[in-house]
């Protein structure tokens, strides 16, 4: 029999401690190992065994969650998803947690978390599946299942005419679990005259401001986190805010965004999948699409859906992935022309990007 992940709750709440151990108990893939109310007791509990996976607040009695995750990340790096609420400070907590190594972040809210966690329990067990699998690295001292709904829920097929092609480019860009990191590596090596560039990447509301204007800061193209009607120009990368859907459009010669509410797709919001069935629709063999690091499915339909439109796609490799699932899943279903480093793909998309 297959041996179930070990999972540690951290969390001074007795609420959520017991709500998230009802919710990992309930999971066949899953056993809590323990929990604890803060983290002396968290260290005791990894002392007696390593977990797999660790659920970490970041407000907490005695030692804040900051604190004891670049402690471990530094001596015996596991695998951790911060669960916490997230107020405009919060996000820059959050922000800082995934630079020190956190896989991933959960939003809880201040009221009705208990309702919350509950809702939200498919997600939670499978970032804690992902999770566990996560590649790490030391770093130095510092009930009801809702139906899973395709990008149909937000945005038409594109037709079977592909977009004529102009000379200008644009691109999208897709990713999730380990994105923050690939993407700052993907920005960072792009020039000032880029072409324009639209980005999702699975984040809770409140987040991506803070993480737009982080990277607005070490990168020669601005970014910003998308306004609906931003246009879509050189220079320029827009992130779709946390909990709401972005889509490439065009009017005559101009691409703009539109951001807009709508379901889960592929259980996410933003979802990758309706980005790139956009960008198909709208820009066909003008796009480039780029799909990183990140757990599920989430924006395979969609890069099968593009390259079908002409455009040339580019896939993340399995060795530089925090998490190979999404690019995984774009692979088999044939919608990837290129798999490569994450280090090669911005020379890859400025190629493309001239041809």
């Amino acid at each position: 029999m297959k041996q179930k992940i070990q999972v540690l709750i951290v969390d001074d709440s007795a609420v959520v401690r017991n709500t998230l151990a009802d919710i990992v108990s309930a999971d066949p893939r899953l056993e809590v190992m323990a929990t604890a109310q803060d983290p002396f007791i968290a260290a005791d509990k990894i002392r007696q065994q390593v977990p797999d996976v660790i659920t970490l607040d970041l407000e907490m009695p005695r030692m804040d969650g900051l604190t004891f995750l670049e402690k471990i990340m530094s001596q015996h790096p596991i695998p951790v998803v911060i669960c916490s609420s997230l107020t405009d400070k919060g996000s820059r907590s959050a922000f800082k947690a995934m630079e020190l190594g956190a896989v991933e972040i959960i939003a809880k809210p201040k009221m009705g978390t208990r309702t919350f966690l509950e809702e939200s329990r498919v997600r939670i067990c499978d970032t804690l599946c992902a999770a566990a699998k996560a590649r790490l690295v030391r770093i130095a001292p510092q009930r009801r299942i809702e139906p899973k709904l395709s990008a149909d829920a937000v945005i038409a097929k594109p037709t079977s005419h592909a977009m004529v092609r102009t000379t200008e480019k644009v691109v999208a860009v897709g990713a999730s679990t380990g994105g923050t990191e690939a993407l700052r590596v993907f920005l960072e090596m792009l020039p000032a005259d880029s072409p324009g560039i639209v980005i999702v990447q699975h984040m809770p509301e409140n987040f991506t401001r803070a993480f737009a204007e982080r990277l607005n800061t070490t990168c020669q193209v601005t970014v910003k986190e998308a306004e609906n009607d931003d246009t879509v120009i050189r220079g320029r990368a827009l992130i779709a805010p946390g909990n709401r859907h972005i889509l490439l459009k065009r009017s005559g010669a101009r691409y703009y965004v539109e951001v807009k509410d709508g379901p889960l797709v592929s259980r996410h919001r933003p979802s990758v999948d309706v980005l790139f069935r956009s960008t198909a629709r709208y820009a066909g063999a003008n796009a480039v699409g780029v799909i990183m690091t990140g757990m599920g499915d989430d924006g395979a339909q969609g890069m099968l859906e593009m390259k079908q439109a002409g455009a040339y796609t580019i896939a993340q490799d399995e060795a530089t992935c925090v998490v190979f699932g999404m690019p995984k899943e774009a692979i088999k279903k044939g919608g990837v022309d290129k798999v490569m480093p994450l280090e090669g793909i911005a020379g890859m998309v400025l190629r493309e990007c001239l041809v």
